[in-house]
Formats: structure tokens, C-alpha cells, sequence
């Protein structure tokens, strides 16, 4: 389904990244995995490679530009395109109502949830011109769409990337770049887990699940097939699309 892409998956050393990694490889893609976790987007490589896959990790901490353009010279380098980007690196907020928030918390998220987005797709739109296209999808959430509490940082930058998404899809209209989003629930990844232990919503832990219509919260595979249906000609139509993988959270 992916044969012959490279695709750049951020983020990939863990959770939906590192599902898939594993799922676009299968799919005959080469990856690159990048993670500011080198070990972990090593270990995702090394595990890829015993299986006859082509994965190569790179370490990039994606908050600084100045990183960014240095993973995207070396994907240029080794592999000359870019056919295919999962800008989905993200981090947890601080779990604060707003009044308590400080600068650098709100900052932090910020940076590493939005503005890595653009720092990638500026990037990325470059690279895939060059070759005559390709597709980007972006990892919001359905805080991208909702409202969830002590989170206003997230809930602001994951809006933040549907705009950016959007415009995004505009601006390559005419260029063979596509540019989409997904959004997923609650999904069982190390960052929602560790925000589960929060007690700000381990108390709402069954409220959230509840409104998961399907009966549970979501596995990173469950969203990692919807990216690579995303990245493949099969949705060569499909532009500017917000797309909600979260088990029925939305249609509550």
C-alpha cells in the first residue's frame, strides 16, 4: 500500500508514532523515526530491521527550528524525496486550571504541540514539491474540537493544528500536496497514561470513557491505520480533511 515512499513519522519512537512506524514499514514504506527519545526511536528501528523492514531513527528535539531543518537536510540527503509526514510528537499539559498556569508551562506545549507542526510542514511542503507531491497528516485530538478540564494549554494548541491543517490544505491545493488531520479520543499511549495518574482526571477517568461509544478507549494501532490509509493514493481525494479516530467521543 506503501511501497516505495519515504515517509517521516515524528514523535515515532512511542504510542500512535511507534504503532506506526510499525504499520507503514509492513506496508513497504521506508521510515524514518524521530523522537527526541533516541533510544526509543532506536529501539523502534532495530526491531523494524530484524523484520526485514526499512526504518532509519533520528534524534530531534522538533521545539527548535534550527533541529527541524537539520532532520529534513538529512532525509533529503539520504533518501533525495519525501513522499509521505506524521507530524504527531506532542506532549501532556500541566494539568493546572488556567490561574495556576505559569508562562513556561503554556510555552512548552505550545511549542512541542503547535508550533513543531509548521516548523515540519514548512519543511515538508518544501521536500514534496520538489518531487511532485505528497501527503501530510497532522495529530490534533478531539481536544482539537472540544473542551476538557485543566487543560487549556493542549485543548489551545490542539486546536491550533485543525487551523493550521486547514490552511495547510489550501496553501498546496494546486501543488500534489495534501494536508489532513486526525483526532484522536483517548488513547491508551505513556502520555495518556500518565495523565490518567493525575488526580485531576483519574476522577473523571469513567466519564471519559463513557462517552467512548464503542465500549473502551483507543489502542495506537486503531489510529495508525487510519494514518496510513491518510498517506497512501487511496485517499488522493481527501484534502483539508478533520478527521475524529476516537471511538464515538465526538458524537456524544
Amino acid at each position: 500500500m506503501l511501497s516505495n515512499k519515504v515517509i517521516v513519522v515524528t514523535g515515532g519512537g512511542s504510542g500512535i508514532g511507534k504503532a506506526a512506524c510499525n504499520i507503514m514499514a509492513d506496508a513497504g514504506a521506508s521510515i524514518i523515526s524521530a523522537d527526541i527519545n533516541f533510544d526509543n526511536a532506536r529501539a523502534v528501528a532495530a526491531d523494524l530491521e530484524k523484520r526485514g523492514r526499512d526504518c532509519v531513527p533520528y534524534e530531534v528535539d522538533l521545539a527548535k527550528p534550527d533541529m527541524v531543518a537539520a532532520l529534513f537536510s538529512f532525509i533529503e540527503q539520504k533518501f533525495g524525496r519525501l513522499d509521505g509526514a506524521f507530524n504527531n510528537a506532542g506532549v501532556g499539559g500541566s494539568h493546572k486550571q488556567p490561574d495556576e498556569l505559569g508562562i513556561s508551562e503554556w510555552q512548552r506545549v505550545i511549542d512541542v504541540n503547535l508550533s513543531s507542526v509548521f516548523y515540519c510542514m514548512r519543511h515538508e511542503i518544501a521536500l514534496m514539491r520538489k518531487t511532485g507531491g505528497g501527503a501530510i497528516v497532522n495529530t490534533s485530538s478531539v481536544c482539537g474540537v472540544v473542551g476538557i478540564p485543566c487543560a487549556i494549554e493542549y485543548v489551545a494548541a490542539k486546536h491550533g493544528v485543525i487551523g493550521a491543517t486547514r490552511a495547510g490544505a489550501v496553501d498546496t491545493a494546486t501543488t500534489g500536496v495534501r494536508v489532513n488531520a486526525v483526532l484522536p479520543g483517548m488513547t491508551r499511549t505513556p502520555m495518556v497514561e500518565g495523565a490518567l495518574n493525575a488526580p485531576e482526571f483519574e476522577a473523571n477517568y469513567q466519564t471519559f470513557v463513557a462517552r467512548h461509544s464503542v465500549g473502551r478507549i483507543g489502542e495506537p494501532e486503531d489510529i495508525a491505520y487510519a494514518v496510513k490509509w491518510l498517506l497512501s493514493d487511496e485517499a488522493r481525494f481527501v484534502n483539508g480533511a478533520v478527521i475524529p479516530i476516537d471511538g464515538g467521543y465526538t458524537a456524544a
